[in-house]
């Protein structure tokens, strides 16, 4: 790190000795170009945030229906102490702990049939006086498969909205035992949220499901039980509620405007969304995306899930031919329960970068790019346990927590196709760039886009976009100072183009996690609206570990494996702990509007299978990978041509 005085602060440096004392005069422009601060402390007055806090947007306990159905027994309460760090007994019986604690957590259960598997396992007789509601209480209590089958059922019930009226009702807004879950959970969260040591959020997710298709949300509240609890959660079933996201969008609205609080949504992954997520032309509903969509989906939602425990949902080697890592954990067999197949034309609409690229699209047609959104990870675990460590897996819901058993059945199958259990991803999480570990700054970051996701190391990621980066500006073990002062964010916009600059500049740097596995290299992901009107992408490989060199088709070596099959373990004899680069665009087109996002990928570690296949000494089913290369995801930054 470079190191000197404090330029125009002291123009005379007296060195006094026994015996003499010699004057100096300096040239404040030399002091400028040995140590540009403003201060000698290079910290005083630091405004911006300095480490990533870690939490997890997405995670259901025992109160969700689906939940509770496959066995969680998990309280909102046990999933904040667990977050925490505290040690719990897992519904499975086992004990169980996170390696590190989470800086903060949102509960999000869904907002649809709030009470309703707790009447069912009690045999409550609201509940069993009706058909439906008497076949699912039998099926729990017999346990084993009956229970799994009435669970099953009630998913599909309420999926293909064939839940009978009247029981549903009394568990939707407006009933009396909804009102009051709902309460509880607000003041459950007020009680563990901790400024500066813990932030528990308040949320909840819409489950908007026409057909199986999944257009789920999370929605997150800046608030606390005070403004939170004036309303009630907005469902997807009429007539309280309603499966088309503008509709969300106006009860967000009229929230704000009787509260002065704040709340945002974030899409939950779209893979299985068979092609609805991310509509073009089309809205689910039958409109045609219009202006109204556009700038109501800019408007709220900021951000996009991009991983979770269903799959990745960065690219897709159908749309991303060229990418070598487009094919991490795909889940496109078919929508939500399997009751329609995957087509290749569904994969446009379900994965993120074809979105990004197809924002700007819209973005030339209505003034307003609708995908304009950052990345967030997260676990969708329905155990009440956010575990996306591979050696600490706990699996989706609580039939698959950890047992000899859990790899030998399929996670779901029907006539239209199969998931295996060895699927499930243990991922992911977000880092949050906020300044203060509380409710209003992790928001405010999370509004603004400051942040990034993972598939489960807590890596830290920086991205920084501008016109005069040069290497010199990591030169220094504290690069930040010179992304903000001289750049823009992850989550950003370029800022105008200087006339004297030809090309937009990065600065993106990565240390490894702590405990993790060194890094194979970063790569910046540009995706582009050309002239012609067509959209295109490029993968560039910005820096790497190991010295490798390029071959002639251009693709870099792969950096090697350590990973030791049998004893599920790793050496971080290859890669590096850090990396950084700055990486000038050599293709841009001042004309073309543009983002661009960094992808970090690590050495092979080994899948959370193979933890079960050395602990529980059983096989490793048939297809699965042996080894994986975890990653994390920038938010993007853009580039918008002046008018």
């Amino acid at each position: 790190m470079r190191t000197g005085l404090v330029a125009g602060l002291l123009t005379v440096i007296t060195i006094s000795t026994t015996g003499y004392s010699q004057e100096f005069d300096l040239n404040p422009d030399q002091l400028r170009d040995v140590y540009p601060g403003k201060a000698y402390s290079p910290y005083a007055g630091r405004s911006f945030p300095e480490r990533p806090l870690w939490g997890d947007t997405h995670l259901h306990t025992g109160q969700s229906m689906d939940a509770g159905g496959f066995g969680a027994r998990l309280s909102q309460e046990d999933a904040w102490r667990f977050a925490r760090g505290e040690e719990i007994t897992a519904s499975s019986g086992q004990p169980v702990r996170l390696a590190r604690p989470l800086d903060w957590l949102v509960i999000t259960e869904h907002s649809d049939g709030m009470g309703l598997i707790t009447d069912i396992l009690d045999a409550a007789p609201n509940v069993t006086q009706y058909e439906q509601g008497r076949k699912w209480s039998d099926g729990y209590r017999a346990g084993g498969q009956e229970a799994v089958e009435a669970t099953i059922d009630l998913i599909t019930q309420f999926g293909q909205g064939t839940v009978t009226p009247d029981l549903f009702e009394q568990y939707q807004p407006g009933a009396r035992r909804y009102a009051s879950i709902w309460s509880d959970n607000l003041k459950t969260a007020d009680a563990f949220n901790d400024p500066g040591a813990f932030t528990a959020m308040i949320g909840f997710e819409w489950t908007s499901l026409d057909k199986g298709r999944n257009l789920h949300r999370n929605v997150i509240f800046r608030d606390g039980a005070g403004r939170a609890g004036q309303v009630v959660p907005f469902t997807q079933t009429p007539p309280f509620g309603s499966q088309d996201p503008l509709d969300l969008y106006k009860w967000m609205q009229a929230y704000e405007d009787k509260t002065n609080g704040a709340v945002l949504a974030l899409a939950h992954n779209g893979n299985l969304s068979n092609g609805i997520m991310f509509p073009v032309e089309e809205q689910f509903t039958g409109r045609p995306v219009d202006r109204m969509y556009v700038e109501q989906r800019a408007k709220w939602e900021p951000l996009y899930e991009i991983t979770q425990i269903k799959g990745d949902g960065e690219a897709h080697p159908f749309l991303s031919p060229n990418d070598e890592f487009a094919d991490y954990y795909n889940w496109d067999v078919g929508n939500l329960d399997l009751t329609e197949a995957k087509t290749d034309g569904m994969l446009a609409g379900e994965y993120a970068r074809e979105a990004l690229k197809n924002g700007l699209v819209l973005e030339e047609t209505f003034g307003t790019n609708p995908y304009k959104f950052g990345f967030s990870g997260a676990t969708d675990s329905h155990t009440g346990l956010a575990t996306f460590e591979e050696d600490n897996f706990f699996g989706k819901h609580t039939g698959y927590e950890p047992s000899p058993e859990r790899l030998t059945h399929p996670f779901v199958k029907t006539d239209k196709g199969e998931l295996f259990a060895w699927q499930m991803v243990a991922a992911g999480i977000t880092g949050v760039w906020a300044r203060e570990n509380t409710r209003e700054s992790i928001f405010d970051a999370l509004q603004r886009k400051e942040v990034f996701a993972t598939t489960g190391p807590r890596m830290a990621v920086r991205l920084f976009g501008g016109w005069t980066f040069d290497e010199t500006d990591l030169d220094t073990r504290n690069p930040a100072f010179a992304g903000y002062g001289k750049g823009v964010p992850m989550g950003g916009d370029l800022l105008p183009k200087p006339d004297t600059a030809e090309a937009p500049a990065f600065m993106v740097y990565a240390l490894r996690d702590p405990i993790g596995a060194n890094l194979d290299r970063i790569q910046i992901v540009k995706g582009w609206l050309d002239q012609e009107g067509q959209t295109r992408e490029q993968v560039h490989d910005v820096v790497w570990s190991d010295e490798r060199v390029r071959g002639d088709d251009g693709k870099l070596p792969p950096v090697g494996n350590t990973v030791d099959i049998d004893n599920a373990s790793w050496s971080n004899s290859i890669g590096a702990s850090e990396l950084a680069a700055i990486w000038t665009d050599p293709d841009f087109d001042p004309a073309e509007r543009a983002f661009y996002y960094a992808r970090v990928i690590e050495i092979p570690t080994p899948p959370w299978y193979l933890y079960d296949a050395f602990r529980y000494g059983v096989g490793i089913p048939e297809g699965a990978p042996l080894t994986q290369q975890e990653r994390a995801y920038t938010s993007p930054i853009w580039y918008t041509p002046p008018v």
